[in-house]
């Protein structure tokens, strides 16, 4: 199904694919010879998402850009099942397996790999032909690798990144926080009301 949403429409290449209960809204770009399997959701949240040619987002992924955060996915990409990708931009020959997490202002170099699980954390950078393991955690810029038992560790990384204020522009130590996150973030998401099915 395709959306118009906040006036953009998806542009999508002939030879590409697109699976009947596939999700594509708004201001997104699929290039040639791309796949998108059943259930995978690409929503431009009011910044562009372009996808190259001769990716592959399998079944259950979600690929979601933001204002602040754009996606962009180059050429020969593999987004594999059930993973999430908000407002990240993602090199040629990547590898994303299973379950993989990447957050906002994250950049995955060329040729790199996360494996299952895996996740790339917010504003962090994986250089060209980095792999993350089975379950780790990225995080950072200069880059940090951690297993997931390194709670403290991968806390006292991510806390700097401040994920609150860069992704909604809020402070952690609001008194309120999850109420003015839930009612400023659900404004924002019902901008959908006026999406308009196009296919």
């Amino acid at each position: 199904m395709q959306f118009e949403h906040l006036g953009a429409r998806p542009r999508i290449h002939p030879s590409a694919v697109i699976a009947p209960t596939a999700v594509i809204s708004g201001d997104v770009t699929i290039g040639p010879d791309t796949q998108v399997l059943h259930g995978a959701v690409i929503t431009a949240e009011g910044g562009p998402i372009t996808i190259g040619a001769s990716v592959i987002v399998m079944e259950n992924a979600l690929i979601r850009a933001s204002a602040i955060d754009p996606v962009h996915i180059g050429d020969h990409v593999l987004v594999g099942p059930m993973v999430s990708i908000s407002g990240a931009v993602i090199g040629d020959e990547v590898f994303l397996a299973t379950g993989t997490r990447i957050f906002n202002g994250a950049r995955i170099g060329t040729g790199s790999e996360v494996r299952i699980n895996g996740v790339v954390h917010l504003r962090t950078v994986l250089p060209e032909n980095t792999m993350v393991p089975i379950g780790w955690v990225a995080v950072g810029n200069p880059l940090l690798i951690l297993p997931p038992d390194q709670h403290e560790r991968i806390w006292e990384a991510q806390k700097e990144l401040d994920f609150t204020g860069y992704v909604f522009g809020l402070d952690r130590e609001t008194p309120d926080l999850m109420t003015q996150l839930t009612e400023r973030y659900g404004r924002s998401l019902a901008r959908h009301s006026a999406d308009r099915q196009i296919d």
